[in-house]
């Protein structure tokens, strides 16, 4: 346990130690996957997730809805890490490296504050806006987030209590203003729904539905068409 000076441990500190010291003990190949995942690969996962979610949603009974709520998703996350900026430069928190000695830092060249986690709060806001969009799909993103957090710490460029701070604060953001962009994006995505060329962004044409009957019968039309031409002669 990390002792201050008045002999009171810190489990901010020490859970920091703790969780950085896995890195110190595994190979260096793990400590580069756990770089990559950390930077860049959980946000490319978050990404497939919408992608995923957004073609299961134009197929929903309300999917202009659906599609609202996956829009709101990186909205949410872009004013989050935005309400971010002051937050930083209010606390002013150095990163933990720059305090703690005997750190495993994974990644390099990070001068900015520390509290809170620009990553923890992006990944947890396209999680939550994701789970309000698709649960299946959101409890996977929210997974996700938690694993990004795990890593920031894993990598000796956070606190717990930084990635603590990101999670809430993606959550408060994406759920605080939920009410209101549903209300404000939702007719957007109805007027693209109704557009002809912009509407399969919203909607899954019908027309899927009836070219997959077409592939299954493809005699069926004809005969209709060719019925329809003998009534029409009588």
């Amino acid at each position: 346990m990390a002792v201050l000076a008045g002999g009171e441990t810190n489990p901010d500190v020490s859970l920091l130690y703790d969780i950085n010291g896995i890195a110190k003990g595994a190979p260096n190949w793990a400590d580069r996957a756990m770089e990559f995942i950390g930077e860049y690969g959980i946000l490319f996962g978050l990404a497939v997730l919408m992608l995923c979610a957004w073609w299961s949603v134009r197929k929903s009974k309300d999917a202009p809805a659906g599609t609202a709520a996956l829009l709101w998703s990186p909205l949410a996350a872009g004013i989050a890490l935005l309400i971010n900026v002051p937050i930083r430069g209010f606390v002013r928190r150095p990163r933990p490296f720059l305090d703690h000695q005997g750190l495993e830092v994974l990644v390099k060249g990070k001068t900015d504050f520390s509290f809170v986690s620009d990553h923890a709060t992006l990944t947890m806001a396209l999680g939550v806006g994701l789970f309000v969009a698709n649960r299946k799909y959101g409890l996977i993103g929210i997974g996700l987030a938690l694993l990004e957090g795990f890593c920031r710490v894993y990598m000796g460029v956070h606190y717990p209590t930084d990635v603590v701070g990101g999670l809430a604060l993606g959550t408060a953001v994406t759920l605080l203003l939920a009410p209101l962009a549903m209300m404000l994006l939702t007719p957007l995505t109805r007027w693209v729904a109704g557009t002809r060329r912009a509407g399969w962004l919203v909607r899954a044409r019908d027309g899927a539905a009836e070219a997959a009957v077409a592939a299954v019968a493809p005699g069926v039309a004809g005969h209709d068409v060719r019925a329809q031409d003998r009534d029409l002669a009588a």
